[in-house]
């Protein structure tokens, strides 16, 4: 199930509105949201639901979908950038060619969108060397390691009868091996 870590955002909220991406220290998402939340910025941080094992027992926890990262609606002057970048946990703003990052309104809507039409949400990435199991199609069954990886797809190197085939995999038909 995925959920919404709150939208500080009231209903004056323009279409054509701006916001920024702060990175901020690892874990620690949820509190930069609720701090500056708290201090009147308006704020999104989509979260999702996920089981977490301990080696005791399992628990539904909150995470944020974009690791280290929130959105904040662009500052109206440089005192409330400073206060922003002053915040306990905050690292810094994220930039892009040189300015800060800007995010539109209807890049936020559509984010909470697709957050709504999905039971579960997950950005998959595999280390090269890493060994999958591919669980679909015609090689279901088969071991390789990661070579490298793209957008949708991962690469790899499948050992069988001492040949190296070469497959292209959708990330969502590999499972990593135990």
């Amino acid at each position: 199930m995925v959920t919404v870590m709150g939208m500080a955002m009231e209903n004056k909220t323009k279409i054509n509105s701006i916001w920024y991406v702060l990175y901020t220290k690892p874990k620690s998402e949820k509190k930069v949201y609720e701090r500056l939340s708290s201090l009147g910025f308006e704020c999104y941080c989509p979260c999702q639901r996920t089981l977490k094992q301990w080696s005791d027992r399992k628990k539904w926890v909150e995470e944020p979908l974009f690791k280290s990262y929130i959105f904040i609606k662009a500052p109206e002057s440089e005192a409330q950038k400073l206060e922003i970048l002053q915040s306990p946990r905050v690292v810094r703003f994220l930039y892009w060619l040189g300015k800060v990052a800007e995010v539109k309104q209807n890049e936020i809507t559509a984010i909470q969108q697709f957050l709504g039409e999905y039971e579960s949400v997950e950005i998959v990435s595999f280390e090269p060397g890493a060994k999958l199991t591919i669980n679909a199609g015609s090689l279901q069954g088969m071991e390789g390691e990661v070579n490298y990886q793209t957008d949708k797809e991962v690469v790899l190197n499948i050992e069988k009868l001492g040949m190296s085939l070469v497959a292209r995999v959708s990330k969502f038909h590999v499972e990593k091996k135990n």
